[in-house]
């Protein structure tokens, strides 16, 4: 009977981030492409961005960072999302999200992406612990 609670439980979280990971997605996106000026408010005080071999750490800094970079579009094209086990946070809910697709910056053409997220709950809102952007420029 245990196992099976268990196994309900495990279902639970997977079906929780599954569902929490598409969502922010959207959210994540039509911010950097849209609503930059807001990104500040995805990420936890101390999170790190690192975005093509380059970083930023704490939510200010990454506010920063992102108002540098050009106008972009992105389209994303695989989404995969699963929790991290509750030893290694404290039983606070986290989850990693792995995102790939393309992105357009202004007047540079089409890449594509892979991103990396680290995400917890904080109170009711979903934060970001750490992300890391890095455009696929193929293999040499």
């Amino acid at each position: 009977m245990a196992s099976a609670q268990l196994d309900q439980n495990i279902r639970t979280k997977i079906d929780t981030v599954c569902t929490t990971a598409e969502a922010f997605v959207q959210l994540y996106y039509d911010h950097v492409d849209k609503k930059r000026q807001h990104m500040s408010r995805l990420y936890l005080d101390t999170a790190l961005l690192v975005w093509n071999g380059n970083g930023a750490k704490g939510k200010e800094e990454i506010q920063k960072y992102f108002h540098q970079l050009p106008r972009s579009e992105h389209t994303v094209t695989t989404l995969d999302a699963q929790p991290v086990i509750d030893d290694a946070v404290s039983s606070q809910l986290t989850f990693i999200m792995q995102v790939s697709g393309s992105v357009r910056f202004h007047e540079i053409p089409t890449k594509q992406f892979q991103q990396t997220f680290m995400i917890t709950a904080q109170g009711d809102k979903w934060k970001i612990v750490s992300d890391c952007f890095r455009i696929q420029d193929g293999l040499l």
